[in-house]
C-alpha cells in the first residue's frame, strides 16, 4: 500500500469516527461555513451576471452593439443621412464576430392626442432587423408590418407613451416633425402594438415604425439612411469587431464622399455600463470575504481535530511516519469538510437560484434598477471556477496551520493516550 493510501485510509478513519465534542461543534461550524460562503458566492454571482446580461440586453435591443453612422452627424434626432454601400454591408457580414447588420433611420417628431403631447424618436427599421427584442417586450397588439410592398404607416409605442397620450391599438396617432425654416410636417400612423422593456428612459421615447416612413419625413431616397446597426455573436468580442469594422469603413470610401464612423453600446451608454462594473468590485470583495470566513472557520476545525488527536500523531510518528506524511493526512481530512460543505452549499446556492429564476419571487423597484424582479443568470465556467478556487485556496492554506505537526514530539503526546 502506498504512502498516498495510508494516508487517505487514516484520514478516511478519522472523519468516519465521532471524536469529541469539540471536534464535532467544530466540523459543524466549518461545514456550515463553506457550505454558506458558497451559496453566497453562487447566488450574488448569478445575479450579478443577470443584472449585466437583462441591462445590456436591453440597451443592445434599442441600438444594437455597433453603430455606423455620418461623422458630421450630432447627439440629436436630425441626422445626416449616410448613403447605402452594398460593399460595406458585405464584408462587415463576412466578420466571424458579426451576427448581423441592418440600416435604420431615425426622425425627432411629436406625438399629439386630444389628451398630451409627448416628444418620441421614431425609429425605422427595414426588412430582416432583429425584432426578438420587441416582440418579447410585445404586450399587446402585433410588431408593425416592415419591408411589405406596399409601404404601411404602423407604429409600435411604448406603453409609457400610450398611458402618456390615452393611446391603444388600432387609434391614429398624429405626428408632427419640426423642420428648420420650414412648417411643422403632420402625419398619421397606426398604433399596432404596444411593448414595455421596463427601461422607462428608453421605453418613453423609441416608436418603430418602416424605415421607408421616416424616410420620407426625413426628405431622404431609399439610399439614403442614418446609419447601419450591427449586432455581434460575442459580447466579449465588442472592441474587436468595432476595431474591424472601422477598418473596413477606411477601406471602403462612400460613393459620396462622406465620412463614417463607429460607435459601441457602450460607449454610447457609459454611465450605464460603468454602473454595471461596479457590481464585478463588489462581487470580488464578498468572495474574499466568504473565503477568509471559510479558512478562518477551516483552521479553527483543524486545530481542533489536531489536538484531539494528539495521541495519534505521537504514536504514528513513533512507527516511522514523516511530518510531511503527517501534514498531508490532517489536509486530506480538511479536504473532506470542504467537499462537504461546498456539496450542501451549491444544493442551496442553485436552488434559491433557481427559485428566483422561475418564480420572480423578490422584487424589485423599476425606477432604481430598471427590473421588476432580481434577475438570475448561471454561467457553467464561473460556477466551476468558483468551486474549484475555492477549495484550492482553504485546502491550500491550510498545509500552514497542518505545519503545527512537526513541533510535536512523541514521547510528549503519547502519554496522552487514554
Amino acid at each position: 500500500m502506498s504512502k498516498l493510501n495510508i494516508e487517505f485510509f487514516i484520514a478516511k478513519r478519522i472523519a468516519e469516527s465521532k471524536g469529541g465534542n469539540h471536534h464535532n461543534i467544530m466540523v459543524r461550524i466549518a461545514t456550515l461555513t463553506v457550505a454558506i460562503g458558497i451559496a453566497v458566492m453562487i447566488i450574488s454571482m448569478s445575479v450579478i451576471s443577470g443584472f449585466k446580461d437583462e441591462i445590456s440586453g436591453k440597451l443592445i435591443g434599442f441600438g444594437a452593439h455597433v453603430q455606423v453612422v455620418n461623422l458630421d452627424g450630432n447627439n440629436s434626432f436630425e441626422t445626416y443621412p449616410i448613403v447605402r454601400n452594398e460593399l460595406l454591408v458585405d464584408n462587415i457580414s463576412s466578420n466571424v464576430n458579426t451576427k448581423s447588420i441592418n440600416a435604420y433611420a431615425v426622425k425627432g417628431g411629436i406625438v399629439k392626442s386630444k389628451d398630451a403631447i409627448q416628444g418620441v424618436m421614431l425609429k425605422g427599421n427595414e426588412r430582416g432587423y432583429d425584432s426578438l427584442f420587441f416582440r418579447n417586450s410585445l404586450i399587446e397588439g402585433v410588431l408593425p408590418r416592415i419591408g411589405s410592398e406596399i409601404r404601411n404607416k404602423d407604429v409600435l409605442m411604448s406603453e409609457i407613451i400610450a398611458n402618456n397620450t390615452g393611446l391603444k391599438i388600432g387609434d391614429k396617432v398624429e405626428m408632427l416633425f419640426v423642420q428648420p425654416d420650414k412648417a411643422p410636417k403632420r402625419d398619421l400612423f397606426k398604433v399596432c402594438g404596444i411593448y414595455a422593456t421596463g427601461f422607462d428612459e428608453l421605453d418613453e421615447l423609441v416608436m418603430v415604425t418602416d424605415i421607408r416612413n421616416v424616410q420620407r419625413l426625413n426628405g431622404w431616397d431609399t439610399t439614403q439612411i442614418t446609419g447601419y446597426e450591427i449586432t455581434s455573436n460575442n459580447f466579449d468580442k465588442l472592441e474587436s469587431l468595432d476595431a474591424d469594422i472601422y477598418q473596413l469603413i477606411v477601406d471602403t470610401p462612400q460613393s459620396d464622399g462622406g465620412v463614417l464612423m463607429t460607435e459601441t453600446i457602450v460607449e454610447r451608454y457609459q454611465s450605464m455600463f460603468d454602473w454595471l462594473k461596479a457590481h464585478d468590485v463588489n462581487a470580488i470583495v464578498m468572495i474574499v470575504v466568504m473565503i477568509l470566513v471559510s479558512l478562518f472557520n477551516m483552521i479553527s476545525a483543524l486545530l481542533i481535530i489536531l489536538l484531539e488527536r494528539t495521541s495519534m500523531i505521537g504514536i504514528l510518528k513513533s512507527l516511522g511516519m514523516s511530518n510531511h506524511s503527517l501534514q498531508k493526512l490532517f489536509v486530506i481530512r480538511s479536504s473532506f469538510i470542504v467537499m462537504k460543505g461546498l456539496f450542501f452549499g451549491n444544493i442551496v446556492g442553485f436552488g434559491l437560484a433557481l427559485l428566483q429564476q422561475h418564480t420572480q419571487l423578490i422584487k424589485l423597484d423599476q425606477t432604481g434598477y430598471y427590473l421588476t424582479a432580481i434577475p438570475i443568470k448561471f454561467d457553467l465556467w464561473w460556477i466551476v471556477g468558483l468551486n474549484l478556487g475555492a477549495f484550492i485556496i482553504i485546502v491550500g492554506l491550510l498545509t500552514l496551520p497542518a505545519m503545527i505537526i512537526s513541533m510535536m514530539k512523541p514521547d510528549k503526546t503519547i502519554k496522552f493516550q487514554k
